[in-house]
């Protein structure tokens, strides 16, 4: 396998991503006792019909932007005001050098924004804090050091895993040196040791999922892989579940499925629910590829799970029991699936990005149709990585050059803009309060009118 999948394997660190977040803006602590508590509703976005919903951060959370893919945890965006135009000059508030190396995408909690970091070829890893109204840093928490000097492909690196805050610590995900939590200040609150991760091909990726009181995350290995949850307020491991997955670097989502809630994984070969209180397999589903690096997004009372480098596609209602790949999929499609962004749902309809061949393809999201297909930019294999967001009827892609294709959200492709950082761009971006966040290859930056 592996001589056939050669190109795969030298390439396949672009998922870094999967990839996969005190004055007027500090929460109050009551506020931040529970990280998910409630289904996600947009009211720019009829995507949540259907019974099915992600599971969405607290009422103060919701202000901010406290975990991978933001408060719907599939890149959508509220409130007004945010620019649609920018350039390396145009509408830029600050920018500032990051130190270290890192592909993570910034989280923000009251006046701070929170990314991860590593140096001397992952030997040190840290989490940074910087201020929203500068870029100035505030303070840097560095991780244990990893005994198996775990190693990376060179485009992931090692600090691809996005943070999650609930507003009274961050929680990062720093493959063997462990599960990390920081308070406001900067202290360790506590480390939860992982065990030996050094055989995750490439390096890890995935960033943690808060549930309640619990910190998630699933680490696919060619050996003694897992799935587990940890107490957010000590980081005492309170479940851990064996997995069959050897390669993967997504994240986990929490769903409300009508008359329960659900972890979802989307991994290598396969679909997985999870009890979120005892960790035991509730449904699974197969269908996936070897490689899979997109999150899931849920609406119209379906998941959908891509996986790369082509598909397929997989649209599965939950709520099932043993393996449901032939009762529960509603429809699966090959054509236009993302290796390494993902998806993002708005309204009636599901947009991804080929980043294999920079093509657009959007599907009915409750029927699988196609409903077209059009090209963004020169075809680039792996062009893509950053996932997209949909603001105000538009959806923002970005690439790996740090160009952002706006498109109209609609049944026919519309180009308004395209802007250029200017600047090599993996992560994904936080926005807040009218400003974009983006961590570019060496810096922070802050896009606002």
């Amino acid at each position: 396998m592996l001589g056939r999948m050669k190109w795969g394997w030298l390439s396949l660190a672009a998922l870094l991503l999967a990839a996969g977040t005190l004055s007027q803006w500090m929460a109050p602590a009551e506020a931040a006792k529970s990280a998910v508590e409630a289904p996600e509703e947009s009211a720019a976005n009829e995507a949540d019909e259907g019974g099915v919903h992600m599971l969405g951060v607290s009422e103060e959370g919701k202000r901010f932007w406290p975990r991978w893919r933001g408060p719907s945890g599939q890149g959508w965006v509220e409130g007004d005001g945010y620019p649609v135009t920018w350039s390396s000059s145009e509408n830029v508030l600050w920018k500032v050098e990051v130190p270290g190396q890192g592909n993570s995408s910034p989280v923000v909690w009251g006046n701070h924004i929170y990314l991860t970091t590593a140096y001397e070829g992952g030997a040190r890893r840290s989490i940074l804090a910087f201020d929203r109204s500068d870029g100035s840093q505030v303070w840097e928490a560095f991780a244990p050091a990893d005994p198996n000097n775990a190693r990376a492909y060179p485009k992931n690196g090692y600090a691809s895993s996005t943070p999650a805050t609930d507003g009274e610590r961050i929680y990062a995900y720093m493959g063997g040196h462990g599960l990390v939590a920081v308070d406001l200040q900067g202290k360790i609150a506590w480390t939860a040791p992982l065990g030996d991760v050094s055989r995750a091909f490439h390096g890890t990726a995935g960033s943690p999922l808060l549930y309640k009181d619990k910190v998630i995350l699933y680490q696919d290995l060619p050996d003694n892989a897992f799935i587990a949850a940890f107490n957010k307020e000590t980081g005492q491991e309170i479940w851990r579940t064996s997995r069959e997955g050897r390669v993967g670097w997504g994240t986990p989502v929490a769903i409300d499925a009508g008359d329960r809630a659900e972890i979802i994984v989307s991994s290598n070969r396969a679909v997985n629910a999870y009890d979120p209180e005892t960790g035991e397999e509730l449904w699974r589903c197969g269908g996936n590829t070897f490689e899979v690096i997109p999150t899931p997004v849920v609406g119209h009372g379906l998941i959908f799970c891509s996986s790369g480098r082509a598909g397929p596609t997989l649209a599965i209602r939950p709520g099932g029991s043993g393996d449901v790949t032939e009762t529960h999929v509603e429809w699966r499609a090959a054509k236009g699936s993302p290796f390494v962004p993902s998806p993002i749902l708005h309204n009636d309809l599901l947009y991804m990005v080929n980043d294999m061949m920079s093509i657009l393809t959007v599907y009915e999201a409750q029927s699988g149709d196609l409903v077209y297909q059009a090209r963004m930019g020169k075809p680039v294999r792996e062009g893509f990585s950053s996932s997209p967001v949909a603001l105000d009827g538009k959806l923002f892609f970005t690439n790996d050059e740090g160009q952002t294709y706006v498109v109209e959200a609609g049944r026919e492709y519309k180009l308004l803009h395209t802007n250029e950082l200017g600047e090599r761009v993996l992560a994904s971006p936080a926005l807040v309060d009218g400003t974009w966040y983006w961590r570019t290859q060496n810096h922070l930056l802050a896009i606002g009118n």
